[in-house]
């Protein structure tokens, strides 16, 4: 039943990934959008560890040093979600 439930939330997931200047004209990527999963701390360490990059998972939002936005959407397919829920900014 769990996987039913997760899958359901992969689809009506609306995940925006957008590049952010931080302090020290840093650029860091940030997702949102996926606060409602309950495996957001999961997601964000692979992401972490397969893009080889620092990051935090903060306020329900994924917050990873470095512009790694087409990265981070091709992760999110192949993990399940919807390829149109998915937007770039």
């Amino acid at each position: 039943m769990d996987d039913i439930l997760r899958e359901l939330d992969k689809e009506k997931a609306r995940i925006i990934i957008f590049k952010d200047i931080r302090k020290f004209r840093k650029s860091v990527t940030v997702v949102t959008g996926l606060q409602d999963t309950d495996d957001s701390i999961g997601i964000t360490k692979e992401l972490k560890t397969n893009i080889g990059t620092g990051g935090t998972y903060k306020d329900g939002q994924i917050v990873l040093q470095g512009d790694h936005r087409e990265a981070v959407k091709d992760m999110l397919i192949r993990r399940g979600f919807n390829k149109d829920s998915i937007e770039l900014r």
